[in-house]
């Protein structure tokens, strides 16, 4: 019989951070935790969660997987969730008209896998039970990740659908060779609050200059924008040089200089 001390430590990667936005039930969130360290995830994050948190309810669902669900970080907005993140992953069932990449949980597990090696920092999101990510929540996604499921009942129970995640990745962890995604050379990927800076300053701007016409078109076309530059896969210093060119193309427009924040 093997003794656990001389069983190697499980292998447990901080990246990809999950993610759940808006949960509703401690019992979820704890076997989220479970199928998370079943499989050597162990970053988890919860925006604004239904019930109060620490949930006493969930530890006894998460069978050991204490912590995970002890580390778990509490935000209030998706935004300050993902801040320090690189690459965003949204799950969903839904078509969303989007024009966003789609990949199944192989395809996202191994560029997942082969982007943290690269130095990126992923999280997947997944939405409430009751409805999912709305829209714009997806709109912040570089990608969207979809399951094989049958269409006239494509509704997962949330730790369900972190569990197919979770156990691609460790599929694509014990695979022998990663694909190569990311380019060489490209610098370090800008994060979501860099990201967020960006899109701030650029959609003020065409506020001002009256880009969004008609006004009830304009949440699609911000989303249509952002969309854009996601796939671009922008670094750092391409973000901080875009910033440069709004600066530049605004500044005396009106007879005022304008600050680019």
């Amino acid at each position: 019989m093997t003794r656990a001390a001389d069983m190697p430590p499980p292998i447990e990667d901080l990246w990809p951070a999950i993610v759940l936005v808006r949960p509703q039930m401690g019992e979820n969130i704890g076997a989220v935790a479970r199928a998370m360290l079943n499989f050597g995830l162990t970053s988890l994050r919860l925006v604004d969660p239904r019930d109060r948190w620490p949930n006493p309810k969930a530890y006894p669902v998460a069978s050991g997987a204490d912590r995970v669900l002890d580390a778990a970080r509490v935000e209030w907005t998706l935004g300050e969730a993902i801040a320090d993140c690189t690459f965003v992953v949204a799950t969903t069932a839904r078509p969303r008209y989007m024009e966003k990449p789609v990949w199944g949980p192989r395809e996202a597990a191994a560029k997942l896998k082969a982007a943290v090696a690269a130095g990126e920092r992923p999280a997947v999101l997944f939405g409430a039970e009751a409805n999912g990510l709305t829209s714009d929540e997806v709109a912040r996604a570089d990608v969207i990740l979809t399951y094989p499921v049958n269409p006239a009942f494509a509704s997962l129970n949330l730790a369900n659908a972190v569990s197919v995640f979770a156990f691609a990745y460790g599929e694509a962890r014990q695979a022998s060779e990663t694909p190569e995604w990311f380019r060489a050379g490209h610098g370090p990927a800008a994060t979501k609050a860099e990201l967020e800076g960006l899109f701030g300053h650029l959609e003020t701007e065409l506020e001002h200059g009256r880009f969004f016409h008609p006004p009830d078109k304009a949440p699609l076309m911000k989303q249509n924008l952002r969309a854009l530059f996601l796939r671009a896969g922008l670094s750092q210093q391409e973000t901080q040089t875009l910033r440069g060119v709004i600066k530049a193309l605004t500044v005396g427009r009106g007879g005022r200089k304008r600050e680019d924040g």
